[in-house]
């Protein structure tokens, strides 16, 4: 019986970028879409949350039944929740924000990661083969560093 000497891994390789002048714009950019979305989506829970009100309101017989009121307050309840989860995504992007106008030109600064798969062997340091990572400038590769 044959024994395998080498499988194939997947491994999470990190993406590291270069600070370029097109870079922080298109970083600013996308955070600025981003927080463009949240405030669309703030303005859009406050009216479905008034809407939903008054229509319980205008379907009650009569609106200042204490079931109705309590009907009331558990939509203004979810309502109040969802919007401070809203508005603490917008503090991160807005914080994110003034993060990416702080950085200086040819900084490095992790983009994120992508898998791949790699051959690992007997003896191989599984640790070294584990620890990849690619460093872009405006979307071209620099290196890859195996570190």
């Amino acid at each position: 019986m044959e024994t395998k000497n080498s499988i194939s891994i997947k491994r999470s390789i990190a993406i590291k970028a270069v600070v370029t002048p097109t870079w922080k714009e298109d970083a600013e950019k996308e955070l600025s879409k981003a927080i463009s979305n949240i405030d669309q989506q703030l303005s859009q829970l406050e009216q479905e949350g008034q809407q939903i009100v008054n229509n319980i309101r205008t379907q009650s017989v009569n609106p200042l039944d204490p079931r109705v009121q309590e009907q009331v307050s558990q939509v203004q309840q979810q309502v109040a929740a969802k919007r401070n989860e809203i508005e603490e995504q917008k503090r991160n992007l807005l914080q994110q924000q003034s993060q990416v106008r702080e950085l200086k030109m040819d900084e490095i600064v992790d983009q994120g990661q992508v898998d791949s798969f790699c051959d690992v062997t007997v003896g191989d340091n599984l640790i070294e083969k584990m620890q990849v990572s690619i460093t872009v400038k405006d979307g071209v590769i620099q290196s890859i560093d195996n570190n």
